[in-house]
Protein backbone atom coordinates (compact mmCIF):
# COMPACT_ATOMS: atom_id res chain seq x y z
CA UNK A 1 0.00 0.00 0.00
CA UNK A 2 1.34 3.46 -0.91
CA UNK A 3 2.72 5.84 1.97
CA UNK A 4 -0.35 7.86 0.68
CA UNK A 5 -3.26 6.30 1.81
CA UNK A 6 -1.96 5.29 5.30
CA UNK A 7 -3.45 5.99 8.57
CA UNK A 8 -2.68 8.83 10.51
CA UNK A 9 -3.42 11.35 13.31
CA UNK A 10 -3.51 15.03 13.63
CA UNK A 11 -3.83 15.53 17.31
CA UNK A 12 -6.77 13.22 17.75
CA UNK A 13 -7.81 13.54 14.22
CA UNK A 14 -7.78 10.31 12.62
CA UNK A 15 -7.55 10.39 8.81
CA UNK A 16 -7.65 7.84 6.48
CA UNK A 17 -4.65 9.12 4.01
CA UNK A 18 -2.54 11.83 3.35
CA UNK A 19 -4.49 13.57 1.45
CA UNK A 20 -6.64 17.15 2.21
CA UNK A 21 -8.60 19.60 0.16
CA UNK A 22 -6.85 22.99 0.22
CA UNK A 23 -9.65 25.79 1.35
CA UNK A 24 -11.00 27.46 -1.83
CA UNK A 25 -14.14 30.00 -2.99
CA UNK A 26 -16.83 27.93 -3.89
CA UNK A 27 -19.42 31.04 -4.13
CA UNK A 28 -22.22 28.55 -3.29
CA UNK A 29 -23.39 29.77 0.01
CA UNK A 30 -26.20 32.28 0.85
CA UNK A 31 -26.13 35.99 0.29
CA UNK A 32 -25.38 35.96 3.50
CA UNK A 33 -22.91 33.62 4.32
CA UNK A 34 -25.35 30.74 5.18
CA UNK A 35 -25.02 27.38 3.77
CA UNK A 36 -27.39 26.02 1.43
CA UNK A 37 -28.35 22.44 -0.02
CA UNK A 38 -25.69 23.18 -3.14
CA UNK A 39 -22.64 23.53 -0.85
CA UNK A 40 -23.23 20.58 1.58
CA UNK A 41 -24.03 18.55 -1.47
CA UNK A 42 -20.51 19.34 -2.90
CA UNK A 43 -18.79 18.71 0.19
CA UNK A 44 -20.25 16.00 0.76
CA UNK A 45 -19.27 15.09 -2.70
CA UNK A 46 -15.19 15.38 -1.62
CA UNK A 47 -15.91 12.49 0.69
CA UNK A 48 -17.35 10.25 -1.67
CA UNK A 49 -14.09 11.24 -3.23
CA UNK A 50 -12.16 10.19 -0.54
CA UNK A 51 -10.29 13.22 0.17
CA UNK A 52 -8.87 12.26 3.49
CA UNK A 53 -9.22 16.01 5.01
CA UNK A 54 -11.70 18.52 3.84
CA UNK A 55 -11.12 22.00 4.92
CA UNK A 56 -14.31 24.71 4.35
CA UNK A 57 -14.30 27.67 2.12
CA UNK A 58 -12.43 30.05 3.77
CA UNK A 59 -15.17 31.30 6.75
CA UNK A 60 -15.52 35.13 7.41
CA UNK A 61 -15.99 35.43 11.08
CA UNK A 62 -17.05 39.14 10.85
CA UNK A 63 -19.44 40.80 8.63
CA UNK A 64 -16.45 43.56 7.67
CA UNK A 65 -14.80 40.83 6.77
CA UNK A 66 -15.92 39.32 3.76
CA UNK A 67 -14.05 38.96 0.53
CA UNK A 68 -16.28 37.32 -1.95
CA UNK A 69 -20.35 36.92 -3.39
CA UNK A 70 -21.98 33.73 -1.59
CA UNK A 71 -19.08 33.14 0.26
CA UNK A 72 -19.48 31.35 3.71
CA UNK A 73 -19.69 32.79 6.84
CA UNK A 74 -19.03 31.77 10.66
CA UNK A 75 -19.88 35.71 11.95
CA UNK A 76 -23.78 34.29 13.69
CA UNK A 77 -25.21 31.89 15.73
CA UNK A 78 -28.08 31.13 12.97
CA UNK A 79 -25.58 29.89 10.58
CA UNK A 80 -24.83 27.26 13.20
CA UNK A 81 -27.75 25.00 11.76
CA UNK A 82 -26.74 24.97 8.05
CA UNK A 83 -22.89 23.82 9.33
CA UNK A 84 -24.52 21.57 11.20
CA UNK A 85 -25.76 19.74 8.35
CA UNK A 86 -23.34 20.47 6.13
CA UNK A 87 -20.50 18.63 8.56
CA UNK A 88 -23.49 15.68 9.49
CA UNK A 89 -23.39 15.35 5.51
CA UNK A 90 -19.59 14.65 5.42
CA UNK A 91 -19.28 12.41 8.10
CA UNK A 92 -22.44 10.36 6.46
CA UNK A 93 -19.64 9.75 3.67
CA UNK A 94 -17.33 9.30 6.06
CA UNK A 95 -15.08 12.13 5.35
CA UNK A 96 -13.54 14.41 8.07
CA UNK A 97 -13.96 18.10 7.84
CA UNK A 98 -12.26 20.91 9.07
CA UNK A 99 -13.76 24.60 8.98
CA UNK A 100 -10.79 27.48 7.83
CA UNK A 101 -11.73 30.61 10.07
CA UNK A 102 -11.05 33.96 7.85
CA UNK A 103 -11.21 37.59 7.90
CA UNK A 104 -10.27 39.82 4.07
CA UNK A 105 -8.79 42.82 6.12
CA UNK A 106 -7.89 45.58 3.35
CA UNK A 107 -9.17 43.09 0.62
CA UNK A 108 -12.68 43.24 2.11
CA UNK A 109 -15.74 43.64 -0.66
CA UNK A 110 -17.09 46.81 1.29
CA UNK A 111 -19.72 46.62 -1.43
CA UNK A 112 -21.00 43.15 -0.32
CA UNK A 113 -20.66 44.05 3.51
CA UNK A 114 -21.64 48.13 3.29
CA UNK A 115 -18.73 48.38 6.14
CA UNK A 116 -15.75 50.15 6.12
CA UNK A 117 -12.79 47.43 5.28
CA UNK A 118 -10.00 47.28 8.64
CA UNK A 119 -6.44 46.19 8.38
CA UNK A 120 -3.42 46.55 10.44
CA UNK A 121 -2.38 50.07 8.58
CA UNK A 122 -4.05 52.14 6.22
CA UNK A 123 -4.32 50.31 2.67
CA UNK A 124 -5.69 50.80 -0.79
CA UNK A 125 -7.41 47.73 -0.69
CA UNK A 126 -8.12 45.59 -4.28
CA UNK A 127 -11.51 47.40 -4.21
CA UNK A 128 -9.88 50.72 -4.15
CA UNK A 129 -11.23 51.74 -1.14
CA UNK A 130 -8.25 52.51 2.16
CA UNK A 131 -8.70 50.47 5.04
CA UNK A 132 -8.90 52.36 8.25
CA UNK A 133 -5.72 51.28 11.11
CA UNK A 134 -7.04 48.91 14.04
CA UNK A 135 -7.11 50.75 16.76
CA UNK A 136 -6.39 48.04 20.23
CA UNK A 137 -9.69 47.78 20.66
CA UNK A 138 -10.74 47.00 17.52
CA UNK A 139 -7.71 44.22 17.82
CA UNK A 140 -9.32 43.11 21.32
CA UNK A 141 -12.69 42.96 19.39
CA UNK A 142 -11.36 40.68 16.14
CA UNK A 143 -9.90 38.32 18.12
CA UNK A 144 -13.27 37.84 20.00
CA UNK A 145 -15.25 37.54 16.94
CA UNK A 146 -12.35 34.39 15.57
CA UNK A 147 -13.11 33.00 18.89
CA UNK A 148 -16.98 32.96 18.79
CA UNK A 149 -16.18 31.78 15.12
CA UNK A 150 -14.43 28.75 16.74
CA UNK A 151 -17.12 28.24 19.07
CA UNK A 152 -19.76 28.41 16.15
CA UNK A 153 -17.52 26.02 14.00
CA UNK A 154 -17.33 23.41 17.18
CA UNK A 155 -20.94 23.34 17.85
CA UNK A 156 -21.54 22.67 14.21
CA UNK A 157 -19.48 19.40 14.35
CA UNK A 158 -16.30 20.38 12.74
CA UNK A 159 -13.17 18.05 13.27
CA UNK A 160 -10.63 21.19 13.86
CA UNK A 161 -9.99 24.63 12.61
CA UNK A 162 -7.76 26.15 10.23
CA UNK A 163 -6.57 30.01 11.17
CA UNK A 164 -6.26 31.45 7.55
CA UNK A 165 -3.15 33.79 7.81
CA UNK A 166 -1.63 33.28 4.36
CA UNK A 167 -2.38 34.94 0.55
CA UNK A 168 -2.85 38.88 2.00
CA UNK A 169 -5.85 38.10 4.12
CA UNK A 170 -6.13 39.80 7.61
CA UNK A 171 -3.45 38.09 9.45
CA UNK A 172 -0.88 37.89 6.97
CA UNK A 173 -1.65 41.54 6.85
CA UNK A 174 -0.45 41.89 10.16
CA UNK A 175 2.67 39.16 9.05
CA UNK A 176 4.03 40.87 6.48
CA UNK A 177 5.50 44.38 6.92
CA UNK A 178 4.37 45.03 2.93
CA UNK A 179 1.03 45.39 4.72
CA UNK A 180 1.73 46.50 8.15
CA UNK A 181 3.35 49.54 9.12
CA UNK A 182 2.48 49.94 12.69
CA UNK A 183 4.60 51.41 15.42
CA UNK A 184 3.10 49.72 18.68
CA UNK A 185 3.08 46.21 19.84
CA UNK A 186 1.52 44.62 16.76
CA UNK A 187 4.38 46.39 14.07
CA UNK A 188 8.19 46.10 13.42
CA UNK A 189 9.87 43.33 14.61
CA UNK A 190 8.67 39.88 13.20
CA UNK A 191 7.31 38.89 17.01
CA UNK A 192 5.46 41.76 17.23
CA UNK A 193 3.54 41.49 13.48
CA UNK A 194 3.41 37.86 14.30
CA UNK A 195 1.33 39.00 17.77
CA UNK A 196 -1.94 39.08 16.69
CA UNK A 197 -1.59 35.68 15.07
CA UNK A 198 -0.89 34.24 18.52
CA UNK A 199 -3.35 35.83 20.47
CA UNK A 200 -5.85 34.37 17.49
CA UNK A 201 -4.32 30.75 18.46
CA UNK A 202 -4.49 31.46 22.06
CA UNK A 203 -7.87 32.57 22.59
CA UNK A 204 -8.86 29.63 20.40
CA UNK A 205 -7.22 26.84 21.71
CA UNK A 206 -8.09 28.04 25.34
CA UNK A 207 -12.06 27.72 23.99
CA UNK A 208 -11.54 24.25 22.31
CA UNK A 209 -9.34 22.25 24.80
CA UNK A 210 -5.58 20.75 24.10
CA UNK A 211 -7.58 17.80 22.29
CA UNK A 212 -9.32 19.63 19.52
CA UNK A 213 -7.36 19.99 16.41
CA UNK A 214 -6.03 23.25 15.61
CA UNK A 215 -4.33 24.21 12.29
CA UNK A 216 -2.73 27.61 11.05
CA UNK A 217 -2.46 28.27 6.68
CA UNK A 218 1.15 30.69 6.26
CA UNK A 219 2.25 31.78 2.98
CA UNK A 220 5.72 30.52 2.44
CA UNK A 221 6.83 33.97 1.21
CA UNK A 222 4.70 36.68 0.10
CA UNK A 223 6.18 37.15 -2.76
CA UNK A 224 6.01 41.04 -2.50
CA UNK A 225 8.91 43.68 -2.02
CA UNK A 226 9.17 44.14 1.61
CA UNK A 227 6.46 41.75 2.17
CA UNK A 228 6.68 38.46 4.39
CA UNK A 229 9.72 36.20 3.47
CA UNK A 230 10.39 32.74 3.87
CA UNK A 231 12.67 33.43 7.63
CA UNK A 232 9.44 35.15 8.74
CA UNK A 233 7.86 32.09 7.98
CA UNK A 234 10.11 30.06 10.15
CA UNK A 235 9.95 32.40 12.76
CA UNK A 236 6.10 32.23 12.79
CA UNK A 237 6.43 28.72 12.58
CA UNK A 238 8.82 28.02 15.89
CA UNK A 239 6.32 30.21 17.79
CA UNK A 240 3.23 28.58 16.88
CA UNK A 241 5.26 24.98 17.43
CA UNK A 242 6.17 26.36 21.06
CA UNK A 243 2.29 27.34 21.72
CA UNK A 244 0.92 23.49 20.36
CA UNK A 245 -0.12 23.69 17.19
CA UNK A 246 -1.23 20.75 15.69
CA UNK A 247 -0.10 21.45 11.97
CA UNK A 248 0.75 24.19 9.70
CA UNK A 249 -0.53 24.31 5.84
CA UNK A 250 2.07 25.95 3.58
CA UNK A 251 1.38 27.89 0.65
CA UNK A 252 2.56 31.26 -0.66
CA UNK A 253 1.64 34.58 -2.60
CA UNK A 254 -1.17 37.06 -2.46
CA UNK A 255 -3.45 39.03 -5.18
CA UNK A 256 -0.25 40.97 -5.40
CA UNK A 257 1.95 39.06 -6.09
CA UNK A 258 2.21 39.12 -9.85
CA UNK A 259 2.43 35.40 -10.91
CA UNK A 260 0.92 34.29 -7.96
CA UNK A 261 2.91 31.87 -7.53
CA UNK A 262 0.04 29.45 -6.08
CA UNK A 263 -1.59 29.80 -9.59
CA UNK A 264 0.41 28.94 -12.42
CA UNK A 265 -0.98 28.24 -15.70
CA UNK A 266 -1.21 25.12 -18.15
CA UNK A 267 -0.73 21.58 -17.43
CA UNK A 268 2.04 21.09 -15.42
CA UNK A 269 5.01 18.26 -16.26
CA UNK A 270 6.56 16.47 -12.56
CA UNK A 271 9.31 18.09 -13.52
CA UNK A 272 7.61 21.45 -12.62
CA UNK A 273 5.44 20.54 -10.33
CA UNK A 274 5.14 21.78 -6.24
CA UNK A 275 5.76 25.42 -6.05
CA UNK A 276 7.14 25.30 -2.53
CA UNK A 277 9.01 22.04 -2.72
CA UNK A 278 12.79 23.96 -1.17
CA UNK A 279 10.75 25.86 1.31
CA UNK A 280 9.13 22.79 2.45
CA UNK A 281 12.41 21.04 2.65
CA UNK A 282 13.86 23.89 4.56
CA UNK A 283 10.68 23.87 6.74
CA UNK A 284 10.90 20.12 7.69
CA UNK A 285 14.46 20.88 8.77
CA UNK A 286 13.26 23.23 11.63
CA UNK A 287 9.68 22.18 12.50
CA UNK A 288 8.75 19.47 13.87
CA UNK A 289 4.97 19.66 13.82
CA UNK A 290 2.96 18.07 10.91
CA UNK A 291 3.18 20.13 6.93
CA UNK A 292 0.41 20.37 5.28
CA UNK A 293 1.96 20.87 1.28
CA UNK A 294 -0.10 22.65 -1.02
CA UNK A 295 0.84 24.44 -4.37
CA UNK A 296 1.10 22.86 -7.91
CA UNK A 297 0.93 18.98 -6.70
CA UNK A 298 -0.72 16.90 -9.69
CA UNK A 299 0.52 13.58 -10.16
CA UNK A 300 0.51 10.65 -7.71
CA UNK A 301 3.94 9.69 -7.73
CA UNK A 302 4.91 12.98 -6.90
CA UNK A 303 2.56 13.24 -3.93
CA UNK A 304 3.63 9.94 -3.19
CA UNK A 305 7.41 10.86 -3.39
CA UNK A 306 6.95 14.34 -1.20
CA UNK A 307 5.79 11.59 2.03
CA UNK A 308 8.01 8.82 1.31
CA UNK A 309 10.94 11.82 1.71
CA UNK A 310 9.32 13.62 4.31
CA UNK A 311 9.38 16.81 2.78
CA UNK A 312 5.64 16.99 3.84
CA UNK A 313 3.49 15.15 5.88
CA UNK A 314 0.28 15.48 4.08
CA UNK A 315 -0.86 16.83 0.18
CA UNK A 316 -3.12 19.23 -0.29
CA UNK A 317 -5.05 19.95 -3.74
CA UNK A 318 -7.73 22.75 -4.41
CA UNK A 319 -8.35 23.11 -7.99
CA UNK A 320 -7.51 19.17 -8.73
CA UNK A 321 -9.91 18.81 -6.89
CA UNK A 322 -13.11 21.11 -8.34
CA UNK A 323 -11.79 19.04 -11.74
CA UNK A 324 -12.31 15.76 -10.14
CA UNK A 325 -13.70 15.32 -6.82
CA UNK A 326 -13.34 11.92 -7.55
CA UNK A 327 -9.69 12.07 -7.76
CA UNK A 328 -8.75 10.21 -4.73
CA UNK A 329 -10.91 7.74 -4.99
CA UNK A 330 -9.42 7.43 -8.76
CA UNK A 331 -5.69 7.24 -7.29
CA UNK A 332 -6.97 4.52 -4.87
CA UNK A 333 -8.58 2.21 -7.22
CA UNK A 334 -4.99 2.10 -9.39
CA UNK A 335 -5.48 4.63 -11.65
CA UNK A 336 -2.90 7.03 -10.97
CA UNK A 337 -2.74 9.39 -14.01
CA UNK A 338 -1.84 12.75 -13.19
CA UNK A 339 -5.28 14.96 -12.66
CA UNK A 340 -6.80 16.29 -15.32
CA UNK A 341 -6.63 20.05 -13.73
CA UNK A 342 -4.76 23.00 -16.24
CA UNK A 343 -4.27 25.37 -13.72
CA UNK A 344 -6.34 27.67 -15.86
CA UNK A 345 -8.58 29.26 -12.93
CA UNK A 346 -10.97 29.37 -15.01
CA UNK A 347 -13.11 27.70 -12.59
CA UNK A 348 -13.57 31.16 -10.43
CA UNK A 349 -15.50 32.41 -13.70
CA UNK A 350 -18.80 30.62 -13.01
CA UNK A 351 -17.81 32.11 -9.05
CA UNK A 352 -17.77 35.50 -10.16
CA UNK A 353 -20.79 35.04 -12.03
CA UNK A 354 -22.69 33.56 -8.84
CA UNK A 355 -23.03 30.02 -10.37
CA UNK A 356 -20.28 28.52 -8.03
CA UNK A 357 -16.99 27.38 -8.49
CA UNK A 358 -16.80 24.56 -11.56
CA UNK A 359 -14.48 23.23 -13.62
CA UNK A 360 -14.98 25.22 -17.21
CA UNK A 361 -12.70 23.50 -19.60
CA UNK A 362 -14.44 19.45 -18.15
CA UNK A 363 -18.00 20.90 -18.61
CA UNK A 364 -16.91 22.05 -22.28
CA UNK A 365 -16.42 18.51 -23.17
CA UNK A 366 -19.12 17.00 -21.67
CA UNK A 367 -21.43 19.40 -23.92
CA UNK A 368 -19.31 17.61 -27.35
Amino acid sequence: MSVLFEASTINSLKLSNRFVRSATWEGLAAEDGTCTKQLIEYMAQLARGKVGLIISGHAYVRRDGQAGPRQLGVYADRQIEGLKQMTDAVHAEGGKIMMQLAHAGDEAAAALSGLEPVGPSPFKGMSGQTAREMSLEDIRDIIRSFEDAARRALESGFDGIQIHAAHGYFLNQFLSPFYNTRRDAYGGSIENRARLVMEVYRSIRTLVGERYPVIVKLNSQDFLDDGFCFDDMIRVAEMLETEGVDAVEMSGGTTRSGDLRFSRPGRLQPENEVYYRDEAARFKERINVPLILVGGIRSFEVAEKLVEEKTANYIAMSRPLICEPDLIRRWESGDTRPAECLSDNLCYGPTREGRGVSCVMKEKLSRK
